[in-house]
């Protein structure tokens, strides 16, 4: 249901942008309190992003106060800081249903809202984004403005460089602000530097700068003295330098949390041509205490009271990162060699406890996916045992550092790979749909599917030991409980295990979804075998099988185009093999949100969902 807004005067009186701008200035620190406090109670409610969003509530308002939105571009990036945009621009009613099946995305989307110009889910994609649009705006001469706001961290991205360094060359009228939370650059702020950067901003010294440059233009030494007292000036209170370097007016660093400051900061600076850069500092979590003290744990909450703690997970569950986590703590005790690589992911890959216990085998690159994999191949090189963990959807921005970097030059890199299948309600951009796809056609690469705890913990010890590239994707969330022995064992390479031998029919199933298939094969008295290994396949029991069986079925939480499934039709194919496959999968659509249970409902992939494409299937 949605929130009631007895609480909240002026929020209820603002359902778009344009009734924010009625408001007097003067009003915007109150309409700032309610909005952070809808926030807070909104997502305590229904679960989300919530730490980013209490962070950047003055700069959404001051941003939508000043830009004629939704005529005036405004992309973010990171999405997780979403939130306060979403509930300023016409969607404050549903959010109740942000994250659900059916419901709000959860991030910036393009399909919900003419004030969501680029979809995001991933991180450093606005600044290139902004720039393409501040191209096009420059070529259809109608005034529109372009802002781009990264934060959290998501400036550590090479994408975000190299988006600034064409921007600075080509000089293209574009504000891009940094939401500078202690997840990226780290600046101490006052008044003076609030005072700075209005000053900075406004007509006077920009008069007075350009004014400057044309005077002195015809004489280089005096030209350049002036450049460097304008550098030395501004570094001596700001650190300008390299976003100067990259050709940006830098403004900063200021009080985020200042939404006054803010409007008329960016008013001085929305009437400036050329690239601008706001550098704004902010408290992630700010206005609500547990939050500010621990933001990575409020980063995404569950349901939760916002006066108490947050909610533990029974002790007995337990994750498949969490699974990794102990056995890379437990390989690093025998492997000095042993290296483990995040790129900004340490607590949702299970490694916090090893970062503590091996700091000098840890490697945090921050949110660049790319350097992760070529760094690990580097290591690899030079004798070291690098681990790269890493979110299915995150490998897919390596992809070529995979090939080029690691599978060429067959290194003994082994990528374990998280939330690899069906994440649930982070949506389109995080689930983990094409791994096994894009790995299995890549040359000297071992992909591997446990369908339980034990084995993947057996698969990660596999692939680590091997001298070549290997790959153990593993789902999000708990796996069946199983008491875990936690002896170190080599599996056979490309051996398939056969969990239940039957009659007529086969199936093949690849990773966790064989624990749905269970039953499904005991009422169709079905030969169901847990695959294992994607690549290489199990061919001489493919080969034995298709002498008893005619019909077989393929299943894998993967997109069933040029996954596991499609490898098995191509080595019959190859053999001559005349089978009839059915191939359950992932569809070729990009998956919704809802929870990991909704979402195999919908697509059939629960229990009963596979038994009646099966029988579907079988007996047209």
């Amino acid at each position: 249901m949605p929130l009631d807004l007895k609480n909240y005067p002026l929020l209820t009186s603002i359902n778009y942008p344009e009734d924010l701008r009625l408001l007097k200035k003067e009003q915007l620190p109150e309409f700032c309190d309610e909005l952070r406090q809808f926030l807070l109670t909104s997502v305590s409610q229904t679960s989300g992003h919530l730490a980013s969003g209490l962070g950047v509530v003055e700069l959404t308002v001051a941003l939508h106060y000043v830009y004629h939105t939704p005529f005036d571009h405004l992309v973010f990036d990171v999405g997780h800081q979403a939130y306060p945009h979403k509930i300023l621009t016409g969607r404050r009613d549903k959010m109740h249903t942000i994250r659900t099946f059916k419901g709000l995305h959860p991030f910036p989307w393009r399909e919900e809202s003419e004030y969501d110009v680029l979809s995001v889910g991933h991180s450093s994609t606005s600044i290139g984004a902004a720039l393409g649009m501040a191209i096009a705006a420059e070529k259809e001469q109608k005034g529109r403005k372009v802002v781009a706001v990264i934060g959290d961290g998501a400036i550590t991205a090479g994408m975000a460089f190299e988006a600034m360094n064409h921007a600075g060359a080509i000089h293209n009228d574009m504000l891009v602000v940094l939401n500078d939370n202690e997840m990226s650059i780290s600046e101490n702020v006052g008044a003076l530097n609030n005072h700075l950067a209005k000053i900075l901003s406004g007509d006077l010294y920009t008069q007075l700068r350009e004014g400057s440059k044309k005077v002195l233009s015809n004489i280089p030494p005096i030209k350049e003295f002036a450049k460097r007292t304008e550098e030395h000036l501004k570094g001596m209170v700001s650190p300008a330098t390299i976003f100067e370097e990259f050709g940006f007016n830098y403004i900063g660093p200021m009080d985020g949390h200042n939404v006054i400051d803010l409007v008329d900061t960016l008013r001085n600076m929305r009437s400036h041509s050329g690239p601008q850069f706001l550098h704004i500092m902010t408290k992630k979590g700010k206005g609500y205490k547990q939050a500010e003290l621990d933001p990575i744990r409020y980063h995404a909450v569950p349901k939760f009271t916002p006066d108490q703690d947050l909610p533990k997970a029974p002790p007995s569950t337990q994750t498949f990162s969490q699974v990794f986590g102990d056995w890379l703590n437990d390989m690093a005790d025998k492997d000095d060699k042993l290296t483990a690589i995040t790129p900004a992911m340490r607590e949702g890959s299970g490694m916090v406890e090893f970062s503590k216990r091996h700091p000098d085998k840890y490697y945090d690159v921050a949110i660049a996916e790319q350097h992760a994999v070529t760094l690990a191949a580097g290591m690899s090189i030079s004798g070291l045992n690098p681990i790269v963990a890493i979110y299915s959807s995150f490998l897919q921005r390596a992809y070529d550092q995979v090939i080029h970097d690691v599978a060429i030059q067959n290194q003994g890199v082994l990528f374990a790979i998280d939330r690899a299948g069906i994440v649930g309600a982070d949506g389109p951009t995080h689930q983990g749909a094409y791994d096994l796809s894009f790995l299995r056609c890549v040359p000297n690469m071992t992909v591997m599917t446990p369908s339980d705890e034990q084995e993947c913990r057996d698969m990660l010890y596999t692939g680590h030991m091997l001298d070549t590239p290997a790959a153990v994707r593993y789902p999000r969330g708990t796996g069946t409980g199983i008491t875990i022995d936690k002896n170190m064992k080599s599996l056979e390479i490309g051996k398939a295990k056969i969990v239940r031998s039957g009659e007529n029919m086969a199936i093949l199933c690849f990773g966790t979804l064989l624990q749905q298939a269970i039953p499904v094969a005991e009422r169709l008295n079905a030969t169901l075998v847990d695959m294992r290994f994607v690549k290489p396949l199990d061919k001489a029991l493919l080969i034995e099988l298709a002498k008893t069986h005619k019909q077989f079925v393929t299943i894998e939480e993967n997109s069933i185009a040029g996954g596991a499934g499609s490898a098995v039709n191509e080595f019959f194919m190859a053999q001559k093999l005349n089978r009839s496959t059915l191939n359950l999968g992932l569809p070729d659509t990009f998956v919704e949100q809802g929870s990991q249970q909704e979402i195999y409902q919908m697509l059939q992939l629960d229990e009963s969902g596979i038994e009646a494409q099966i029988n579907a299937y079988f007996n047209q």
